[in-house]
């Protein structure tokens, strides 16, 4: 689904991204740690096509396409989706209307919307005025409409309640075709988290720390996090050293 190949990133002339390395299959679900300005939302922004984060060396590959230089727009139709950890509000674009734009027929904007408790801000512009929680489903909601083969989701959870956790956690399970037996699964996702209660709702196959640009190590998400927890991203880096010398 996914091989990036020793992707470097610069923004505004500041590196963010060094030697970045991954592989997603297809049906697996990836998540990403790492503290705050490690690079997270960078590396979806560069996957995207996002023209501020230039690609100085390195590859992307999307289903067996090199995408590293195609726009944003070729890319999202090829099938890759992103949510925002902080989406835009859209003024004068209702939530509906962004639905039907995105190919979502009348049963189908119904239905994702019940799902998400979204009934009630079809016809509003889309994020203005929302709280978080309402912003967080609104995001999956898109996707949802969207149906992208491989979704970037940037911390579901930030900001929100429990309640709105479950209803987000679902329609992300929906997303990601996790009600299939796992050979049957087609789309993948990639879900940044930092407290890591998305865990505990959705299953993820693989977890990768991202610090300072690089990713440190990969390995089973859940244990991962519960050693983050424990001991803190400086004990991540002491191991990381450690193997190295």
């Amino acid at each position: 689904m996914l091989i990036i190949e020793n992707l470097w990133v610069e923004v505004e002339g500041e590196q963010v991204l060094k030697g970045i390395n991954l592989r997603i299959r297809s049906g697996e679900t990836h998540v990403l740690f790492g503290p705050n300005g490690a690079g997270k939302s960078s590396l979806f922004f560069a996957i995207m096509g996002f023209s501020k984060y230039k690609v100085l060396e390195g590859r992307i590959i999307f289903k067996e396409k090199d995408i590293t230089h195609l726009p944003l727009h070729e890319r999202a139709r090829l099938g890759l989706g992103i949510s925002f950890q902080r989406p835009p509000a859209l003024r004068g674009i209702k939530l509906y209307q962004i639905g039907k734009l995105m190919g979502g027929d009348e049963e189908k904007i119904k239905e994702y919307a019940r799902l998400l408790s979204l009934e009630g801000l079809l016809h509003r512009d889309v994020n203005l005025g929302f709280s978080g929680g309402e912003m967080k489903r609104s995001e999956i909601f898109q996707l949802l409409i969207q149906e992208p083969d491989l979704s970037l989701i940037d911390e579901p959870e930030s900001g929100v309640d429990v309640v709105n956790i479950d209803l987000i956690a679902e329609a992300i399970k929906m997303l990601l075709q996790k009600d299939r037996p796992i050979l049957e699964r087609k789309r993948s996702g990639i879900i940044i988290t930092h407290t890591g209660f998305i865990l505990e709702k959705v299953k993820a196959d693989r977890g990768h720390l991202l610090m300072d640009g690089k990713i440190l190590c990969s390995g089973n998400p859940e244990e991962m996090f519960n050693e983050i927890k424990l001991k803190g991203y400086k004990e991540c880096v002491r191991c990381w050293k450690k193997t190295l010398s």
